[in-house]
């Protein structure tokens, strides 16, 4: 693990023991500040928020041990600390152990005891952060998980039936298309009301993995079953055993597969590959698909038989465009979801923007409204979210924009109800334009717009084309140059 470099504060009233534990560690890259008392020490912890504290017992005043034993009955979260002790007094160090310190020294000690014992508690204090960023991670994806957003009457539809079926343990079929959140739904069913919400859910996608694969993703398999099986393997079936298993894409597992799923349906019992034992499993199915069944069982391409077992409850989730009234409620919790997930200013949705959202078809749902709000929330600028920090498929959609060209090869306008949007996107064009035509020279072209350069250069930043263009050749005006950035390059 390679550790990074910590907020180190070493207090000890003598000058020359400061010293020397500075130079022994400075090496390593550590941010380190001094103390000669708990007093002034108090200070600089409120002022720095320090990782790690090398702190003496005998200080004037207010002792290590006290001034341990006050940071770790603060409120806040206390650094770590190792305490330093004068030859003999273990029985002091044992108590600070106890008060909780990390760990101790014992004066006179070597430096490279101090080097090991500051790169354990290194080692502790990355572990912290991590274990910190993981929880806070979970904790995010769930608030973005949550529960169903919408008050549509398509949802509140969707809603209803989940309340019916989640006391149930009758199979469901979800049905809508790609980033409609069917496993959520199916995540639902399983928390709801149902006796199974402290048992396992276990997610499927059977169109992600390769058909000779999935019947060993779902039944497991014993050592020696085939080339590769090194040893015995549970089933996703075993594992969700007392719980629910959730096939997603339930339409694109192969005829061979789907044969053995329905024999564990009507039967609750499974072989692994490579045994004949039956093995009896208390699993609830919930499946979900974007395909068209029907066609396929006409196809021949899905089995009957297997379709009325698993569509027992069907739920039909309605794409976005059809629920666009939920857009604005789903746009802000992605939004704040983006902004804690990034550690980001929250930034509000100009009701522009809000607008175009509306407008915008979503072909991709749900699932890409939020990749379009998460892009925004990173490469926005202004104190708003703007429809410039949306990517441009939604920009300039044919639901969005009608563009009209002009007889004397003028530019692309593109058109809107809303005026002042209108105004920001022909600026934003005929600026860009105009750096094209004086090969990026931003002097040349405040010149032609009339404009001070300066007042370009704010233009450029308010327009959000400070992203697409970085300015090279100093401050001097006639060598100001707009040059547009290369693939991968980044502005300052």
């Amino acid at each position: 693990m390679r550790n990074k470099a910590l907020r180190l504060l070493i207090v000890d009233d003598e000058e020359a023991a400061r010293y020397g534990m500075r130079r022994a560690l400075s090496a390593f890259g550590h941010n380190i500040s001094e103390a000669d008392s708990a007093e002034a020490a108090r200070l600089l912890v409120k002022q720095q928020e320090p990782d790690l504290l090398l702190l003496d017992v005998n200080l004037p005043g207010m002792s290590g041990l006290d001034f341990l034993r006050e940071l770790n009955s603060s409120n806040g979260s206390a650094p770590l600390v190792i305490i330093i002790t004068a030859h003999g007094s273990e029985r002091t160090a044992v108590e600070a152990v106890k008060a909780g310190a990390y760990d101790y020294l014992s004066k006179p000690f070597e430096l490279d005891d101090l080097r090991l014992v500051v790169k354990n508690a290194a080692e502790t204090i990355q572990l912290r952060r991590e274990n910190s960023s993981l929880r806070r991670r979970i904790e995010i994806e769930r608030s973005e998980r949550g529960t169903l957003i919408g008050n549509s009457a398509g949802m509140q539809r969707v809603r209803a039936m989940i309340e019916k079926v989640a006391e149930t343990d009758a199979t469901v079929l979800i049905r809508g298309e790609s980033g409609t959140g069917k496993e959520l739904v199916a995540r639902e069913i399983h928390e709801r009301n149902s006796e199974r919400k402290n048992g396992a859910f276990v997610a499927v996608n059977c169109a992600a993995l390769p058909s000779e694969l999935i019947e060993s993703e779902l039944f497991g398999h014993e050592k020696g079953a085939f080339t590769g099986a090194a040893a015995r393997r549970q089933g996703k079936f075993e594992q969700a055993d007392g719980g629910t298993l959730f096939l997603d894409e339930i339409g694109d597992m192969s005829a061979n597969v789907q044969a053995k799923l329905l024999r564990a349906l009507e039967e609750r019992c499974i072989e692994r590959l490579g045994s004949n034992d039956s093995i009896p499993v208390d699993v609830r199915i919930i499946s979900a698909t974007h395909r068209p069944l029907e066609q396929d069982i006409g196809a021949g391409t899905f089995r009957a038989d297997l379709f009325y077992r698993l569509r027992v409850v069907t739920i039909e989730i309605p794409p976005l465009r059809e629920r666009r009234e939920d857009i604005p409620i789903l746009a802000e919790r992605f939004m704040r979801a983006g902004a804690e997930r990034y550690s980001l200013a929250v930034r509000p949705l100009a009701q522009s923007t809000l607008r175009r959202l509306v407008e915008y078809n979503w072909p991709g749902n749900v699932r890409e409204l939020k990749n379009a709000i998460e892009r925004a929330v990173i490469v926005a600028e202004g104190e708003e979210l703007t429809a410039s920090d949306l990517p441009d498929e939604i920009i300039v959609s044919d639901k969005n924009t009608a563009i009209t060209h002009t007889e004397s090869g003028g530019i692309d306008v593109p058109f809107t109800a809303d005026f002042r949007e209108d105004r920001r996107e022909f600026e934003r064009r005929y600026i860009s334009r105009c750096l094209e035509h004086t090969n990026g020279n931003v002097t040349r072209a405040a010149e032609i717009l009339d404009m001070h350069r300066q007042s370009l250069q704010h233009k450029l930043r308010q327009l959000g084309l400070g992203r697409r263009y970085v300015t090279v050749g100093g401050d001097v005006p006639e060598k100001s140059v707009i040059t547009p950035l290369a693939q991968g390059d980044k502005a300052d």
